[in-house]
């Protein structure tokens, strides 16, 4: 009895925590980009969508947007279409884009519409050519000196937030998929990390969350340890000391910009740790690496360091 009388005061202890968090974020924006392994394993995808619905139930305003890569390129090997990515990003061909937004749209995004509504959540799916969310033009790069065709692959040029917000504002949950929209109607398959970043800042979020298939930022050390928190002073710094390389780099410089341009916090946080949007937002200490302007806590017992 009295080792049960513990465990419920600790579960007790464990809500108060999340009070303050509560009461900073109440009818705050925080768009979360859902991907990686968290779309895979049954039992995360669970846990993110409780953690979303609870999210609204408590008087935050979720905004989700998902990848779904992986079950692309499967898709189009069924068909016998082969992936070809430059720079980590999928070249587009018009067969290629029409399975990208098959599956994005028409699969991907209503599974999740569902899960949402099965966790009594109240989900609407949209793309970025719904009401022309996200608007296009054909992303440009050079490689080897030379302008590179990747066909249809989006550079974002406008988010209309309009519909986010009539829909988001009420007790509804936007479930966006990452495709956009060009000039004469022709769609753009786009980066969701990018997506995410972009619709963040259009909608002042307070917060950007990026669930991935890494704890964080490591730190330059045998133990693996991750930074916590970072400035986007102390992100360049590490940048430039080639302590963030590789796939980190676009990830913390979406970040980055999400900041520079007015999302107060943002969050590349493990996906494959069960409820770890729970964990990030109503602990102290927190998961994964926060990217911020300056380092203020929300109140005097939150730990950033």
């Amino acid at each position: 009895m009295e080792n049960s009388m513990e465990a419920i005061i600790k579960k007790a202890g464990i809500l108060i925590e999340a009070l303050p968090y509560i009461q900073n974020l109440y009818g705050k924006t925080v768009v979360i980009k859902y991907g990686g392994s968290a779309m895979i394993s049954e039992e995360l995808k669970n846990s993110v969508m409780e953690d979303i619905t609870l999210l609204k139930y408590i008087g935050m305003n979720p905004v989700v947007v998902h990848g779904g890569g992986p079950e692309v390129t499967r898709t189009l090997e069924t068909l016998g279409i082969k992936s070809k990515f430059v720079n980590g990003l999928r070249v587009t061909d018009a067969a290629t884009m029409e399975v990208a937004q098959m599956v994005l749209v028409g699969k991907t995004n209503k599974e999740i519409v569902s899960l949402l509504n099965k966790k009594g959540g109240k989900a609407v799916g949209i793309c970025g050519i719904d009401g022309n969310l996200i608007e296009c033009e054909q992303y440009k790069t050079v490689i080897d000196g030379k302008e590179a065709d990747l066909g249809y692959v989006g550079s974002i040029v406008n988010i209309n937030t309009k519909l986010i917000e009539y829909i988001a504002r009420d007790e509804y949950i936007p479930v966006i998929a990452p495709i956009g929209v060009g000039k004469n109607g022709e769609s753009y398959n786009i980066n969701a990390d990018i997506v995410a970043g972009e619709i963040a800042v259009a909608l002042k979020a307070e917060k950007l969350m990026l669930l991935t298939d890494v704890e964080g930022v490591k730190m330059p050390d045998e133990e693996g340890k991750i930074y916590s928190a970072l400035t986007t002073e102390e992100v360049y710094d590490l940048i430039d000391k080639k302590i963030i390389n590789g796939g980190m780099i676009p990830k913390v410089l979406g970040c980055v910009r999400a900041v520079e341009n007015g999302v107060n916090r943002t969050h590349i946080i493990d996906g494959r740790i069960p409820h770890c949007i729970l964990l990030e937002i109503f602990t102290y200490k927190g998961i994964g690496t926060m990217i911020m302007k300056e380092k203020k806590p929300y109140h005097s017992n939150e730990q950033i360091f």
